[in-house]
């Protein structure tokens, strides 16, 4: 292979993967109880009814209906008016010691449990985002001890 196809061609895969990453995943929270279908119609399959706060990625969005993924990969179709701006975020591991500030020794504000979830406040340091419980109480917890960012 000629040089300077070799170089076009690694250019060319080179944007289209920096392209693709440049798309930020969109995730959404469910606003109210909701039925999740198999297709964008009514007339689909009702599968179940998933609880209000509940994280989603937004997938695809056609009129009123957007097809989602939940935490476990499912894809599913939701009417697009059970969607809240709200953010939440569901803990991804068995175990989790909410921390009172964006440190591991830092005390703990409280624990919590996988598929809790949280309502999102803020980016709060690095690897660390700022979280709030139901009850009002607020801590940090590390990204990567949760699904939904």
């Amino acid at each position: 292979m000629h040089p300077n196809l070799r170089f076009s061609l690694s250019l060319a895969a080179a944007l289209a993967l920096s392209a693709g990453a440049a798309e930020a995943i969109e995730f959404r929270s469910v606003g109210e109880p909701a039925v999740l279908f198999d297709a964008p119609s009514e007339k689909g399959k009702r599968l179940y009814i998933v609880a209000p706060g509940t994280p989603v990625e937004v997938v695809v969005t056609l009129d009123k209906w957007v097809k989602v993924r939940d935490a476990g990969g499912a894809l599913t179709w939701i009417e697009r008016r059970a969607l809240s701006e709200k953010r939440t975020v569901m803990v991804s591991v068995p175990r989790v010691v909410v921390r009172q500030r964006a440190a591991d020794d830092a005390p703990a504000a409280f624990e919590t449990v996988k598929d809790a979830v949280l309502e999102f406040v803020a980016q709060s340091g690095d690897g660390w985002i700022q979280v709030r419980h139901k009850d009002g109480t607020q801590g940090h917890l590390k990204i990567s001890e949760v699904w939904g960012l």
